[in-house]
């Protein structure tokens, strides 16, 4: 990945720093093809263990599908035992219907088409942190979460050559009622970037409006025939979902949206201690959820999706970075190319109050199982703070920057003869440096990544700039961000049809706050 520089001596450190920035949006792609191999952490025998362990779980135990006729009559119709609310499966009858006609890979298309990305292999779309009620800066201290702050939020994923797209609910704004708030969200992802995004799932008419106002945005055929949203489904684990979560899975499914069909399993609450079972129930709730999407409209985009940490038996505290959701998350990654379809897991997750060293260890070893199993959609990739009850300003950076430094890392290593630099020993030969050689004048803008963020200066140095630490540098990097966003434009008669559209739902119904 491109990291400019100004190769003039004369020139100031600042200088040559406000070129790389400028010059990164340029070189940053829309999407990560990845360039390194999956890990795979099981064999046949282990992978097998796990599928039929989920199947048995499906057959045996069943599935609650709670106030939803209209998917019970789906499951039925497709051959599932169903009694009552209880749903049970035959062997092989998920996924089968999944391989059927789910996608491997599809494209989200964006308002601006140089930033649609593609989410399935060998792909990779990094998106923001979603669903935290507080925010939290240097100045302001820990906060609920307001409308404003979510366009911040917007505006920053938008700036950042690194997040692909521009998520969903960064954060709640509570300062709009409940059963409105989702048009606002929807709306800012619309007018102040120009990304792919995710609309609302808290009810089913709440997934209808952000697909209708997709349609004003894009043209009701086009979204009929492209993906161009995307809505984040939680199964209410262990092994049960709620008419809430179903009717938005089928809203989405039905109009040709993506849904994200996700587990949410704390290994101990919703979930068994033991990696393996816990792994098993994960595959088995993904199935039932993507197989739905299936059921309601053949070949409709889908993500499979995966959620699943570790909590303290001490205390009910969900723990994240720790090596058994690692470990899960490869083994998940591997029963999802099994299925053939894409994955969303992992994240820059950490238990952690402010951006310190707990924050760092446990959001890299969360990110990084997630990059080796092969995830197509990383959603809380930058900003997650407190077990996703903040979303963080500093955190937010530092994240971003960190997701830059992956870029070049799912690259890969480069063997061409430029790489191997065979005319750099025979200019240099044994015993001289190679600061001034030709082949490091030629490579010196695209040799490393080099972080803005990050302090590798003397001591001395350090101590003269105000011995600043990674926060207080990241809190002046969001700030001047925000200071220089300038919006990317927007069809003004398309506009006026969005707030058009919102006032007339708002009309229509009183404020709730609950």
């Amino acid at each position: 990945m491109q990291d400019i520089q100004d190769p003039a001596p004369t020139r100031g450190r600042a200088g040559r720093k406000a070129k790389r920035a400028a010059g990164a949006a340029h070189a940053a792609p829309a999407y990560i093809t990845r360039n390194i191999p999956t890990f795979e952490l099981l064999g046949e025998e282990g992978l097998a263990k796990l599928e039929e362990n989920a199947e048995t779980i499906l057959q045996e135990v069943g599935f609650e599908v709670r106030e939803d006729e209209e998917a019970r009559r789906l499951f039925r119709e497709a051959g599932a035992d169903v009694q009552g609310e209880r749903v049970r499966f035959p062997r092989g009858m998920l996924p089968a219907i999944i391989r059927a006609t789910a996608p491997s890979c599809f494209t989200q298309h964006a308002r601006n088409p140089a930033r649609s990305v593609k989410i399935g292999h060998p792909h990779t779309v990094f998106s923001p942190a979603y669903g935290s009620p507080f925010v939290q800066d240097m100045e302001g201290g820990r906060r609920y979460g307001t409308m404003a702050d979510f366009e911040n939020f917007v505006k920053l994923a938008w700036a950042s050559p690194w997040l692909h797209h521009s998520g969903g609910t960064i954060c709640e704004p509570v300062d709009i009622p409940v059963n409105k708030r989702h048009l606002d969200m929807v709306y800012a992802h619309m007018r102040w970037s120009d990304k792919g995004f995710m609309g609302s799932v808290t009810a089913g008419d709440r997934a209808a409006d952000s697909i209708e106002m997709c349609r004003i945005l894009f043209g009701a055929d086009f979204v009929d025939e492209n993906c161009v949203i995307m809505g984040n489904i939680n199964m209410n684990s262990p092994l049960t979902c709620d008419l809430t979560m179903t009717a938005a899975l089928r809203a989405y499914a039905s109009a040709n949206q993506c849904a994200v069909v996700v587990p949410f399993i704390l290994g101990g609450a919703m979930g068994p201690v033991t990696t393996a079972g816990a792994i098993a129930q994960a595959h088995a709730e993904a199935m039932v959820g993507v197989a739905l999407t299936q059921l309601v409209r053949p070949g409709a985009p889908v993500v499979y999706g995966n959620f699943l940490s570790s909590m303290s038996l001490k205390s009910g505290a969900p723990t994240f970075g720790m090596p058994e959701p690692a470990l899960a998350c490869l083994a998940v990654g591997q029963l999802a190319r099994r299925l053939g379809v894409p994955l969303r897991c992992g994240g820059g997750l950490t238990a952690s109050k402010i951006p310190d060293y707990q924050a760092g260890q446990e959001s890299a070893d969360s990110l990084m199982p997630a990059l080796l199993c092969g995830a197509n959609f990383i959603l809380h990739g930058a900003g997650w703070m407190e077990g996703a009850l903040v979303m963080d300003y500093e955190k937010f950076m530092l994240d971003a920057e960190h997701l830059g430094m992956m870029h070049v890392f799912m690259g890969g290593l480069a063997l061409d003869d430029n790489a191997l630099a065979l005319d750099a020993f025979r200019e240099n030969g044994p015993g001289k440096h190679f600061f001034d050689c030709a082949h490091t004048m030629a490579n010196y803008e695209t040799a490393f990544f080099e972080p803005s963020l990050s302090d590798n200066t003397p001591f001395e140095q350090w101590e003269e700039r105000g011995s600043q630490d990674a926060r207080t540098r990241a809190h002046g990097a969001w700030k001047k961000v925000l200071a220089e966003y300038e919006a990317p434009p927007l069809d003004e008669g398309v506009d006026e049809a969005l707030r058009e559209y919102m006032a007339r739902k708002k009309g229509e119904m009183p404020d709730k706050w609950y």
